[in-house]
């Protein structure tokens, strides 16, 4: 009944190679050009106070929790291989098909391989005080993503590759307008949900790839975070969001204790995350690898990670 409440898209699409998307593209100015309104419009608060009563009664189900998992959410070597297989190699969404769900077939491995850099921007009817709380917390998230998966991740304003957007409701046409900027070949598709992003969509990240040989390797992520949502909601999107961007696509129900689960269960990385995080970016896997050719170095990981046997 709760999985549809607290619905975290990730889509993945693909731009053309040597495309000015590929390069990262420089945030503007902050604040942008438009002046910041003075008080937020009645779809912003009522979009305040739905994502406020959404998440107290979360909260009072014993849901969201802010823990890593412990006694009651035991797993294992195979969970741990099962949960990666389908969560890595399985979509959410159909690539490069805004929101339409996916076929259901494995697709080839998809991670990042150059670094990652990754920005902070905001819309103009973003306060200066939940700025200033928002980069902090991303700052503190990008650190503690790089040490769990061992690939560097670090803040870059100059020439970030991630560019991770709190806008509210009252900035949707400029969100629109800066998807286009930051991937000028974005499909028609990928920039509806700029534009029309239903309520039930909290948060969303779209992973774009390069051409040819780097068809699986990702070149850029945009990240979209309500500014619309309380504290614990907000944290949440920060971190399944640059999470899935970084090539976990998929939820799958029966991962646990994990965020990558649609029951809402968990709302920051556990361990078990952090451990898939790991396997991702091991070097015995590789970008385009098939989930067939995968599948014994995954059971191998898992075995060295938790022990036992699959």
């Amino acid at each position: 009944m709760l999985a549809g409440a607290l619905l975290l898209a990730a889509c993945d699409a693909t731009v053309p190679s040597g495309g000015g998307a590929l390069t990262g593209v420089p945030r503007p100015p902050q604040p942008p050009a438009q002046a910041p309104s003075t008080e937020p419009s009645e779809a912003s608060r009522a979009l305040a106070v739905y994502y406020q009563r959404l998440e107290t009664d979360l909260r009072s189900q014993g849901l969201l929790r802010t823990d890593a998992g412990g006694r009651d959410t035991p797993f294992g070597a195979r969970d741990l291989a099962r949960n990666f297989e389908l969560i890595a190699f399985f979509d959410e969404y159909e690539r490069g098909a805004g929101l339409r769900a996916s076929s259901g077939r494995p697709v080839p491995l998809r991670r990042w391989s150059d670094p990652v850099r990754v920005s902070v921007e905001f819309g103009p009817s973003v306060p200066s005080d939940r700025r200033q709380t928002d980069t902090r917390s991303v700052r503190d998230y990008a650190a503690r993503l790089a040490r769990a998966s061992r690939h560097p991740i670090t803040m870059d304003d100059a020439r970030p590759n991630m560019h991770i957007l709190f806008y509210g409701q009252d900035d949707t046409d400029l969100l629109a307008q800066r998807a286009r900027q930051l991937v000028p070949g974005i499909s028609n598709g990928a920039l509806s949900v700029f534009r029309n992003l239903p309520r039930q969509i909290h948060c969303f990240v779209m992973a774009f790839s390069g051409g040819g040989l780097d068809s699986h390797a990702y070149r850029q992520a945009i990240v979209v975070i309500r500014d619309e949502h309380p504290d614990l909601l907000r944290d949440s999107c920060i971190h399944e969001e640059m999470a899935q961007g970084l090539g976990l696509a998929n939820d799958t129900p029966r991962a646990r204790p994990s965020i990558f689960n649609d029951d809402d269960e968990f709302a920051l990385l556990t361990r078990h995350d952090e451990l898939l995080l790991q396997m991702l970016y091991d070097p015995r896997l590789s970008p385009g690898m098939t989930l067939d050719r995968a599948r014994p170095i995954i059971a191998e990981m898992a075995e060295e990670l938790l022990g036992g046997s699959i």
